[in-house]
């Protein structure tokens, strides 16, 4: 909390996205900006947090939760605009994923055992 708001000048972060939930999920709400959004994306740590909605209240924040999955089968339109507009961005080389590793298709199990062992950073492609 302490290290965002430093790298914030102080105003904490407009967005945070937290797919790790845990012990994590109180600092990070507490580093939100006014009026700033926390998302709720997933628990990787394996525990659901229980939050003090005080936080949201005195820091006027939305808690916002992102089931990608449920968006995607009750808005599909809406989600192939944005994959439409994402792409678009990746063409325009405005954005630049991540790639740690790639993997032929045949080697799918080495894939995701360095996925388990927590050796990647970004994503993963599979080729045919």
């Amino acid at each position: 909390s302490d290290e965002i708001k430093e790298l914030t000048d102080g105003n904490g972060a407009d967005v945070i996205y937290d797919p790790v939930g845990g012990d994590y999920a109180e600092p990070a709400l507490r580093a939100t900006a006014w009026e700033g959004r926390y998302l709720v994306i997933g628990f990787a740590a394996g525990d659901i947090p229980k939050i003090p909605l005080n936080l949201a209240l005195l820091k006027s924040c939305q808690i916002v939760g992102v089931f990608w999955g449920a968006f995607r089968q009750k808005q599909i339109n809406d989600d192939n605009k944005n994959f439409d507009e994402l792409f678009e961005l990746y063409k325009e080389d405005k954005i630049k994923p991540i790639v740690s590793k790639e993997f032929s298709l045949k080697n799918v199990s080495d894939a995701l055992n360095t996925l388990l062992n927590r050796q990647v950073i970004g994503k993963i492609v599979l080729k045919p």
